[in-house]
């Protein structure tokens, strides 16, 4: 747990922390900037999720980091406490087929600017994961790694990976032969195999799966 840090080893990951405020600080003008990153750009399968977070200014939340660097125990509390102590956070949500209509880098837009629309409060900039997001005015400033670098983007990176891979968990239920639960959509071996054994099912990509099925199964 995050508590029983303490002496050099608290320190350390406090001294990290404030590493990870470096942007939020050349903004400081801002009374609110908010983080947005996404999750699910890849998989054959589900939504892509964008999260969207505001922290109070300096906040630092022990062991907060990009989603992809957390264990999965770790991430569900890091979600609960984000959540706990954000000024304001909330997730956009794109399915498969509206990703197919429009394409991934599109839908991931679209997901983002659900994700500050659905904001308690308005921010003034925003601090993006090497994207800048067409059809929003405030200022946008765009960061390669930028869930590793800003703690901004990192919670709104956990906030979007936990959303989804809950998301994937409950379509594990309905869709039990693909194993959802496991490997969240994402092309593994075991997820291909199901595909070609089974077909795709309604939260396939029918963009991304050309490969591995037959034409007239994307049509099913």
């Amino acid at each position: 747990m995050a508590r029983a840090l303490t002496g050099e080893r608290l320190e350390k990951e406090l001294e990290r922390l404030d590493g990870m405020l470096e942007f939020e600080r050349q903004y400081s003008w801002a009374s609110c900037i908010c983080g947005i990153d996404e999750a699910g750009r890849g998989p054959l399968a589900g939504p892509v999720v964008a999260g969207a977070v505001i922290l109070p200014k300096d906040c630092k939340i022990l062991y907060l980091n990009d989603s992809k660097k957390l264990s999965e125990k770790r991430r569900e509390e890091l979600f609960l406490e984000i959540q706990e102590k954000a000024v304001a956070c909330s997730v956009g949500i794109v399915g498969p087929d509206r990703i197919d209509e429009i394409n991934i880098l599109q839908a991931t837009y679209e997901a983002m600017r659900q994700a500050v629309g659905k904001l308690a409060v308005e921010p003034q900039v925003l601090l993006n994961d090497a994207v800048e997001i067409p059809g929003l005015t405030m200022k946008q400033v765009k960061i390669i790694h930028g869930d590793a670098k800003s703690l901004s983007i990192a919670a709104a990176s956990v906030m979007a990976k936990v959303t989804r891979d809950h998301m994937m968990i409950e379509y594990d239920k309905i869709f039990p032969e693909y194993g959802f639960a496991k490997h969240k959509g994402y092309g593994t071996a075991v997820h291909i195999q199901a595909l070609k054994d089974h077909g795709p099912c309604p939260i396939h990509r029918r963009t991304f799966i050309g490969k591995f099925v037959e034409e007239k199964q994307l049509d099913e």
